[in-house]
């Protein structure tokens, strides 16, 4: 990818202000769902951690980028995923109050990314090899969050259901700006290695991991779900949630893998921002955060 790679893009990434208000937010937010209350708990318990290690990598990666445009959207990407890991954080303790156990859950989880995603102190070739392999994988799993972002911005089952606003809000804020941000692990892994077999083997790698995350994580939660009326047999409250559309189809994870390995795709084929673009224009904690 040569410098004049972003010639085109007047679009500036940057981290914004967000002031969410959770006192309100009860235990099963989407109402009547409590599979899929959970599925979506996963989206703001779990994903952060991965997203601190994705942070990490990019800036492990700066130093080896010059094109300044690339650099400048990689430096907005790491500032949006340090807001998403703050404002997730006030929604957990929320949670907790309401007394779901979630702390050894995201402690394991975050042990877990450390131990299998960190530089392990390389150095030298093996040190860049192992980069390389971890913005392939991260490239790879912001497709799906990508897909699931604009899922998010687009689907009205949510609003039917009666799920809490600023859940809602919490959630179509994080959905638009992965969609914003879409390119930027992509590209920043294209110029800094750009190998085909790479990004298929850890596509293929991103979208099982990711599927088996939200089923494990979800489960979990379920059984750490204090509720009397919280139902039984999780998984066929998950499938139906993701038959009936309160939570993206589990199938994405499959069916995405053929448009992401087609030769020449990029992030920018999935489709225009606007939704994204206009959501984040009218976020009520972003326009809390402004007054």
């Amino acid at each position: 990818m040569g410098p004049a790679a972003y010639a085109d893009q007047a679009h500036a990434i940057n981290a914004r202000a967000v002031d969410f208000d959770f006192t309100t937010v009860p235990m099963h937010y989407i109402p009547g769902e409590t599979m899929a209350t959970h599925i979506i708990n996963v989206m703001h318990l779990v994903l952060p951690e991965g997203e601190r290690a994705m942070a990490q990598t990019l800036a492990e990666a700066l130093p080896l980028i010059e094109d300044e445009r690339l650099r400048e959207e990689v430096r907005g990407f790491i500032g949006q995923e340090s807001m998403h890991a703050n404002s997730h954080e006030k929604a957990r303790r929320q949670l907790e109050r309401l007394g779901l156990e979630v702390g050894p859950m995201v402690e394991g989880v975050a042990w877990l990314i450390d131990r299998v995603l960190g530089d392990h102190g390389l150095t030298g070739r093996a040190k860049h090899e192992w980069l390389c392999e971890r913005l392939a994988l991260f490239a790879g799993m912001e497709h799906y969050t990508a897909v699931i972002g604009e899922w998010l911005l687009t689907n009205d089952k949510l609003d039917a259901k009666g799920m809490h606003p600023a859940m809602l809000d919490l959630i179509r804020w994080h959905g638009a700006e992965e969609v914003e941000h879409r390119n930027v692990v992509y590209d920043a892994y294209m110029y800094v290695d750009g190998g085909y077999g790479r990004k298929a083997r850890q596509a293929l790698i991103a979208s099982s991991g990711l599927l088996v995350l939200f089923v494990i994580s979800g489960g979990y939660l379920f059984h750490k779900d204090p509720s009397r009326n919280k139902g039984r047999f999780w998984p066929l409250q998950l499938a139906s949630a993701s038959v009936r559309g309160v939570v993206p189809s589990l199938t994405t994870f499959f069916t995405e893998i053929p448009r992401y390995l087609r030769p020449g795709f990029h992030p920018s084929q999935l489709g225009p921002k606007d939704n994204a673009l206009r959501y984040l224009a009218q976020s009520p904690a972003a326009r809390a955060a402004d007054a």
